[in-house]
């Protein structure tokens, strides 16, 4: 080898010697690097993707993909926040729209995967608003807000006139351990059944009509109460004891501990859908102003109404009742507490309404022989 071969060897020996030193200087500095810098790292990735996403949303193309998505978000939000400017007159519109509001909902989350799909941020921002007035209607309803406690549990429950088995469910009432027990639907054929099956836990009882009432406390004050079923001239031209076999509301004064408590039961006029007519309401609209007049002139601050109301609280037709008294189940129940039809419930219309006591909760109570759900709740004065 000659000396110009040796320099060149010396020489390239020379920088690979620190070039190795280099490597291990790196290897160990990443062995002693402390773990905030990983935690930096990572920092560095979560703002690496938030400026991919404003990079991507400062595009065009995502806000002009999906604009039928996004009117149709727009829409739904308008429809569920102004759904009381919708008119009645046309079939009941409003009424029907009002009866499954909550179920409107479920629409949200089939725009959103459209739009996540179409990748359609204007659907995402348009989104917002059915979100938002959704939560503002029921979002309240999602958690358990009954607490302990409670000095008088009432139940009231649409029996059916069609129930199978009225005996097993005077037996399921009676098991429930409701002090105050509302009954609607009583045909004459089945009052002795539930008279029979709920005596000996109830030993106070009043049937008027389709409507009964059975206590653990003395009753007093028992009548009916007039929900002008018979409208017109002919209708209240028809003596007491007629109108009183098909009777559908009642007011009694239960002695309390805490004094008297004035119970409302009334089932109002029931509501159909037809080709016709569309969503027909006219006797359960005549009913709801009947009752909302006999609530007005209670005398008793203490009140509570139990009753199959064909309709929601939502409802614009329940108004001159749910702006006396309010629900036990908004107040202290948990979830929606759906109560019709009992095989798959998709709405409340068995409500517990009440002034001048305090729900501490509100359930609905396992199915019997009829199309309803029984509710319950407890009180406190």
């Amino acid at each position: 080898m000659t000396s110009s071969e040796r320099g060149r060897t010396m020489a390239q020996a020379d920088t690979a010697e620190p070039a190795r030193d280099s490597v291990d200087s790196r290897e160990a500095d990443a062995g002693t690097r402390p773990a905030g810098n990983r935690r930096d790292s990572g920092a560095g990735t979560w703002r690496a993707v938030v400026h991919r996403a404003i990079r991507v949303s400062s595009r065009p193309e995502p806000w002009k993909r999906g604009p039928v998505l996004a009117a149709l978000a727009l829409l739904l939000g308008l429809l569920m926040l102004l759904h009381a400017r919708i008119p009645n007159r046309t079939g009941g519109l409003g009424s029907l729209v009002e009866t499954f509001l909550p179920w409107f909902g479920l629409f949200i989350p089939v725009l959103i995967t459209a739009a996540l799909w179409r990748r359609s941020a204007s659907t995402v921002v348009a989104l917002l608003l059915p979100v938002m007035v959704w939560l503002n209607l029921f979002g309240g309803l999602l958690g358990d807000k009954s607490h302990a406690g409670g000095d008088l549990t009432v139940a009231g429950h649409n029996v059916g006139a069609d129930n199978p088995d009225p005996a097993g469910t005077a037996r399921d009432l009676a098991a429930s351990g409701a002090d105050v027990l509302a009954l609607e639907e009583l045909t004459a054929q089945d009052r002795g059944i539930y008279e029979k099956g709920l005596a000996k836990a109830y030993p106070f009882h009043t049937v008027q009509g389709t409507v009964g009432l059975w206590s653990k406390l003395p009753l007093s004050d028992t009548r009916p109460v007039d929900t002008e079923m018979d409208a017109g001239p002919l209708g209240a031209a028809k003596p007491a004891d007629v109108k009183l076999a098909y009777n559908r509301a009642l007011r009694a004064t239960v002695a309390t501990d805490n004094g008297p408590l004035a119970v409302y039961v009334a089932h109002l006029g029931s509501v159909r859908v037809t080709p016709r007519t569309g969503f027909w309401t006219d006797s359960r609209d005549r009913n709801a102003r009947a009752l909302a007049k006999a609530v007005a002139a209670e005398r008793n601050e203490h009140v509570v109404l139990l009753g199959d109301l064909n309709g929601t609280m939502d409802d614009r037709a329940l108004s001159g009742i749910t702006s006396q008294l309010h629900s036990a189940q908004d107040t202290a129940g948990d979830g929606f507490g759906f109560t019709w039809p009992a095989r798959f419930p998709v709405a409340r219309i068995d409500q517990i309404l009440v002034r001048g006591v305090e729900p501490d909760s509100s359930w609905v109570l396992p199915a019997t022989g009829s199309d309803h759900l029984p509710v319950a709740a407890r009180i406190s004065w």
